[in-house]
């Protein structure tokens, strides 16, 4: 049962994270398996089928729900992986898995009737003719929509859907082209839809040049920083880019979503869920950010105004921005 006010999941990349972030008052965490199944594929990061498990156990013991994203796509005649990540969840007993790829929701749904579905992000699905869809033909209960929604588009969504939705409410702003970007498998040859990772550490690299940090991803230079200038994690779409004889940020800027000030309008709009990004990040950020949340969200259900806590210097940039959900560009 969510509670009164609006659903907390929060992010688990690792068992500590885990811990932390239920322990700082999550209700849902959601984490993946430490392999390509998922789109968080880092190294140090994710969970073994036992880790999970005792997560599974963890979180019920307190009340608390856990979350597998299933999340990638598979790879063509390697589907085994995949679906042997869902049987696994499924077989732990967490409360839903997160999917993407239309082939493996058909696996989960045959193979596991009882199982709650959820549409990942990745799935791109962001009108009502794609989410009833899925809806009516795979029994997903819940949509997580792309950052590329107004909240009156959030709003009027929800109405002509009929099944849960969960909106991003902290982390990374994204591309606003979720599960379709392919800029980092072209320069890297490692596809976050498959392979689950977005410029991956392995190619990453910096150096030093006439006073300035020069961040690339392979052989591709991304950002070229000043001393005191907000850096960012070289990912392409955070990358500056010359267009008209100008250097800018083309797709992205550093800077991160923060939507605790605008609670009272999503959950006027219909929302069942708030997702905070972030299973790269340990297990301090992870308590600061959910504990700001829990506070945010349980002065609303008790019918005070709780002023939003600063969080801009944990973010990536130090500064926030509340993204689409006001699109102040229009």
């Amino acid at each position: 049962m969510s509670p009164p006010y609006l659903e907390l999941v929060c992010p688990a990349g690792t068992p500590a994270a885990l811990t932390a972030a239920i322990d700082a008052g999550a209700d849902t965490v959601y984490c993946g398996f430490r392999d390509c199944t998922n789109a968080r594929n880092y190294p140090g990061l994710n969970f073994t089928p036992r880790e999970m498990a005792e997560g599974v156990r963890y979180a019920h013991a307190r009340g608390r729900k856990l979350l597998c994203a299933i999340n990638t796509y598979a790879r063509a005649g390697e589907v085994a992986l995949w679906r042997k990540a869902v049987d696994a969840a499924a077989g732990m007993g967490v409360d839903a898995v997160i999917l993407a790829d239309i082939g493996l929701l058909d696996y989960a749904q045959r193979a596991h009737p009882d199982l709650r579905l959820h549409l990942s992000v990745q799935a791109a699905a962001a009108n009502p003719v794609s989410i009833g869809y899925y809806r009516d033909r795979f029994n997903v209960k819940r949509v997580v929509f792309p950052r590329i929604l107004s909240v009156a588009e959030v709003a009027e969504l929800i109405l002509q859907i009929g099944i849960e939705a969960e909106v991003f409410a902290f982390g990374s702003v994204g591309t606003m082209v979720e599960g379709r970007c392919f800029l980092s498998s072209y320069i890297t040859g490692i596809s976050p839809s498959s392979d689950g990772a977005c410029a991956p550490a392995s190619h990453v690299s910096y150096e030093e040049k006439d006073g300035a940090m020069i961040s690339k991803l392979g052989k591709v230079v991304m950002n070229r920083f000043a001393a005191n200038d907000a850096a960012a994690y070289p990912t392409p779409c955070k990358g500056t880019y010359v267009a008209n004889g100008k250097a800018s940020f083309l797709f992205e800027e550093p800077v991160g979503l923060n939507a605790l000030d605008i609670l009272p309008e999503l959950k006027k709009a219909g929302v069942t869920a708030l997702k905070i990004e972030g299973r790269q990040r340990g297990k301090a950020y992870v308590t600061r950010v959910v504990r700001a949340f829990r506070k945010a969200i349980d002065a609303r259900t008790a019918g005070a105004d709780e002023s939003a806590a600063p969080l801009n210097e944990i973010v990536e940039g130090g500064k926030v921005t509340v993204g689409a959900y006001r699109k102040g560009w229009r």
